[in-house]
């Protein structure tokens, strides 16, 4: 499912600058990490519970908006964070159709776009994924060891995808529930962007394990959550 989260690097006049699935202002943004840069966490109530303002675009359909309202209600029965609707809120997300699955990384300030393509993007575990990314959660940056860990199939992969620029791994990525969260930057399956039909990826050294195939939040994502709010 998390196929759906687009890769690219490119925006139109009216949209950030985008590289995989996170948004940036512009290039200096994303060199500085500016969610550590200036603090990205999203405040803590009196109450204990982390309120996130949002607001859902009226282009969505009501099945469309269902799916997204599921993503937001998911995290209210295992952590403290309550996303709830915008009422005068200077913060907030504005969830919209834009190009592709999208989200800046914590908050922003004002209102920030996290965008959730109807062609593609409206999946519960994609919906997750982009809400992780508003609540502070980046991917890992690319690592030395990856080939350690993952077999890059280069022969297979479509003409014109730079396919390993997205591919970020650690060492986890083969033991247990790390390869079933879809916050892990290893959102993509097996075959992601084959040209031919055959894998494009395999795991070292068993090449049966299942990896990008997860369909909600594990437990490993939740507790991460938990952990940075201190809920």
């Amino acid at each position: 499912l998390l196929t759906s989260v687009t890769c690219r690097s490119f925006r139109t006049k009216d949209e950030p600058l985008v590289i995989d699935d996170i948004a940036y202002d512009n290039e200096n943004d994303r060199n500085a990490d500016p969610c550590t840069s200036r603090g990205c966490m999203w405040g803590k109530s009196s109450d204990g519970k982390v309120y996130v303002p949002y607001v859902i675009a009226g282009h969505y359909s009501s099945r469309e908006r269902s799916i997204i309202e599921r993503g937001l209600l998911s995290f209210h029965d295992v952590t403290c964070i309550r996303f709830v609707r915008r009422t005068n809120q200077r913060d907030y997300l504005s969830i919209q159709s834009d190009s592709g699955c999208y989200s800046y990384v914590g908050r922003r300030g004002y209102s920030q776009t996290l965008s959730l393509d109807r062609q593609g993007c409206l999946y519960h575990s994609t919906v997750q994924h982009e809400l992780l990314h508003a609540l502070g959660f980046n991917h890992e940056q690319c690592r030395s060891d990856r080939d350690q860990h993952i077999r890059v199939l280069w022969q297979n992969i479509q003409r014109g995808h730079q396919l390993t620029e997205y591919l970020t791994f650690s060492n986890k990525l083969l033991t247990h529930n790390s390869n079933s969260s879809v916050s892990h930057p290893l959102c993509f399956p097996r075959y992601a962007f084959s040209g031919n039909n055959r894998p494009t990826m395999e795991p070292i050294p068993n090449a049966n394990v299942e990896f990008g195939t997860a369909s909600q939040m594990s437990k490993n994502d939740i507790d991460r959550v938990n952990r940075l709010y201190k809920c």
